[in-house]
C-alpha cells in the first residue's frame, strides 16, 4: 500500500515538472493531425469605427464538435481568414488556448452584430480563461496582431449571413 502511494505521488510530480510541461507543449505544437477539416467559408466584413470595411473569408464552426476544436493544432491562421462561433441564442462565452498553436485575437459579437469585447494576443496553449464579458451571438477568432493592424474596436460593425447581418 505504501509503495503504491509513493508511486502515485513520484507519478504526479513527474507530470508537474516544468520539464514535463515543456515536452507536452513541444508535442502538441508539431501534432496536427488532430486538426479538423477546414469548414466552410463565408465573407465576413467588418465595418470600422473609420467606415473601412475589411473582409475576411472565415470558416463557420456549427455544431458543437466543431465548436469544441476550432482552431486546434492549426500551425497558422490567414492573415484574411479566420473562424466564426455561432451560437443559437446570446450566451455568455469562454475560450481557452489548450491545443491552439496559432496566437488568436478573439473578437466577441453582440446579437446586434456590433463588436462588444476584444481579446488580443491570446497566448497559444495558456489555459486561462477568455471571457466575453457579458452575453454575445458568436465569436470571431483571426490571427494575432489582426485588430491592432487595422485598428478594430468594441463598437465596430460585423455582418456575415451566418450572423444573419449580411447586407
Amino acid at each position: 500500500m505504501r509503495r503504491r502511494r509513493m508511486l502515485h505521488v513520484l507519478s504526479l510530480a513527474a507530470l508537474a515538472s516544468p520539464l514535463s510541461g515543456k515536452i507536452l507543449q513541444t508535442a502538441w505544437a508539431q501534432d496536427t493531425s488532430h486538426a479538423q477539416p477546414e469548414l466552410p467559408k463565408q465573407l465576413l466584413t467588418i465595418v470600422s469605427h473609420d467606415g473601412k470595411s475589411h473582409e475576411f473569408h472565415v470558416e463557420i464552426a456549427k455544431t458543437p464538435e466543431q465548436q469544441t476544436v476550432g482552431l486546434m493544432f492549426r500551425p497558422s491562421v490567414p492573415a484574411d481568414g479566420g473562424m466564426l462561433f455561432v451560437t443559437a441564442r446570446e450566451q455568455e462565452s469562454q475560450f481557452w488556448m489548450r491545443n491552439t498553436i496559432a496566437p488568436l485575437d478573439m473578437l466577441f459579437i453582440g446579437g446586434d452584430g456590433k463588436i462588444h469585447h476584444i481579446a488580443e494576443n491570446a497566448v497559444p496553449q495558456s489555459l486561462a480563461v477568455i471571457d466575453s464579458r457579458g452575453p454575445v451571438r458568436a465569436t470571431l477568432e483571426l490571427a494575432a496582431g489582426t485588430t491592432e493592424r487595422l485598428d478594430l474596436r468594441v463598437g465596430d460593425k460585423v455582418t456575415c449571413a451566418a450572423l444573419g447581418t449580411a447586407e
